[in-house]
């Protein structure tokens, strides 16, 4: 995912950003379509799941069935089992079962999906008719794995389909996807993906800076809901899984500006070639449906990956509490001896998406003189700082409850570092200091990050250190894999030995 170089002028996008303002109807609309969409990737994935636990579990009731127990199950059962997971897997795969298209039929799932499981038994009779295995197996078991079998297939394809229909109903099925440009190529191209009959996107409408007749205010029955700076707030706000610009190819200068504003948001953006006469190599290009599309920007960490993330969060943030209890307990203890006030200490920061969330901290300040909005940056020999605030914020023991927003999904283990909505330098707002700074927002900030544990954490009191902390949260975003999060977190005790900016 390439990364643009924004410069460093303080007449910055996230100003214009600020200053975009959405219209009644795009408000509508984005607020419609606000629900998280569901990847169809990962429905297929649990699709494909769940047939494998009824398969197999279908397969030891039926031996339960007909043999009294499964304690001693012998093993060529457990290869017919295995046999038939696979055998249905690929059956199912050459019906279509595994398409969300055919979720939202019942009758046409569960007439596939039985088609698929009564190839699998007809499968092991042609081959029981050329080979003569002694009966190995008993037939009273095949019976009932078919009969257990086929009534846990049409109740958990019956269910999501269902499923399936009434998320669609609410728009969370597939892509949602704005087109980015105006006027006849974009006309052209909602008609082709409208004429696909396996398309999985769904169209919110259309954005662009022009105002003439080159752009309409309805394109093939979408609505112009705004231009490109107001873009952004409605694909935050409207989960916006992809964008797609219309701009021809040739017109790098707009194509560039426009993904220079673009950029900061957490979604895929392709370049429509579909009325391109300037052509590239075949690879060069990946494909939706039919139509030839060029990679701007991907969606970092989804799908699987996003699950492994989340799954390794869970994991390792619940050992991490359990192990450091002792420590939070003791701190909290120190806290309340040491200053009257609450343990713990709240404060609004950027999340993912550029959300608003609470993240918890304990108390390091004096109560009386806290600063929730981060209006003054803690600098050395702060008084605000009590004696035990001292000693856990050097050491970074004063995070340890971020371990609860991790629990919660508001945060990561590792990840850029959650900043306070009101955070600033030399009275400017961070946004506005680093061009393009929301792009860190793009992945769940971290408890500890690649920018920490290179020595950019504590104060931030210029713009060259911020603009270090942004470099090296992007690096991150761009390079994450879940060995990349274990190097990050073995080397953050060490790095939070150097104390020197941090107080």
């Amino acid at each position: 995912m390439a990364r643009i170089d924004t410069g460093e002028k303080p007449t910055s996008a996230a100003a214009k950003q600020r200053q975009a303002r959405l219209n009644e109807q795009a408000r509508e609309i984005a607020e419609r379509f606000s629900a998280a969409s569901i990847s169809p990737v990962l429905l297929i994935g649990v699709a494909r799941l769940a047939d494998a636990a009824v398969v197999i579990g279908s397969g030891l009731a039926a031996y339960a069935a007909a043999f009294g127990a499964v304690d001693a199950i012998a093993w060529p059962y457990l290869a017919a089992m295995g046999i038939g997971f696979l055998l249905t897997l690929v059956f199912a795969h050459a019906a279509d079962v595994y398409h969300v298209v055919a979720f939202r039929s019942v009758r046409g799932q569960v007439g596939r999906t039985l088609g698929a499981w009564t190839l699998v038994f007809a499968g092991f009779a042609v081959v029981g008719a050329f080979f003569d295995f002694g009966g190995i197996v008993q037939r009273n078991w095949l019976g009932y794995w078919f009969v257990f079998g086929a009534g846990g297939l049409i109740t958990v394809h019956g269910a999501m389909t269902l499923l399936v229909k009434h998320w669609a109903r609410e728009g969370r099925i597939g892509r949602k996807a704005v087109i980015v440009g105006g006027g006849e190529p974009a006309a052209e191209l909602i008609r082709s993906l409208e004429s696909m009959p396996e398309n999985d996107v769904h169209i919110c409408g259309v954005f662009d800076d022009r105002s003439d007749d080159r752009s309409p205010a309805i394109v093939a029955g979408y609505p112009k809901l705004g231009n490109i700076a107001e873009l952004v707030e409605f694909g935050r706000l409207a989960h916006i899984d992809l964008l797609i610009v219309t701009i021809p190819v040739s017109a790098e200068g707009r194509v560039a500006e426009i993904l220079k504003t673009l950029w900061v948001l957490p979604v895929d953006i392709r370049l429509s070639a579909h009325t391109d006469k300037l052509r590239f190599r075949p690879r060069a290009y990946s494909y939706l449906g039919a139509i030839p599309m060029v990679e701007l920007a991907e969606k970092p960490i989804q799908n699987w990956d996003f699950v492994a993330k989340r799954a390794f969060d869970l994991i390792v943030g619940s050992l991490a509490l359990i192990l450091l209890s002792p420590v939070m307990l003791a701190t909290a203890i120190a806290i309340k001896l040491d200053s009257p006030g609450p343990v713990f200490f709240r404060q609004k920061r950027y999340g993912f998406n550029n959300e608003v969330i609470e993240v918890f901290k304990f108390r390091s300040l004096r109560h009386e003189m806290s600063d929730p909005d981060a209006k003054t940056v803690v600098t050395k020999n702060d008084s605000r700082v009590t004696r035990v605030g001292r000693f856990i914020r050097r050491t970074s023991i004063d995070e340890l409850p971020q371990l609860f927003n991790v629990l919660k999904g508001e945060l990561s283990l590792v990840g850029p570092r959650p900043h306070a909505v009101g955070a600033h330098t030399s009275e400017r707002l961070w946004n506005d200091v680093v061009d393009g700074y929301f792009a860190r927002h793009k992945v769940k900030p971290g408890v500890t990050g690649w920018a920490q544990i290179n020595g950019w954490r504590g104060e931030v009191d210029t713009p060259e250190k911020l603009r270090k902390r942004v470099d090296h949260d992007l690096y991150y975003i761009e390079n994450w894999s879940i060995l990349f999060d274990i190097l990050i977190l073995a080397k953050t005790p060490f790095a939070l030995a150097k104390t020197d900016s941090a107080y």
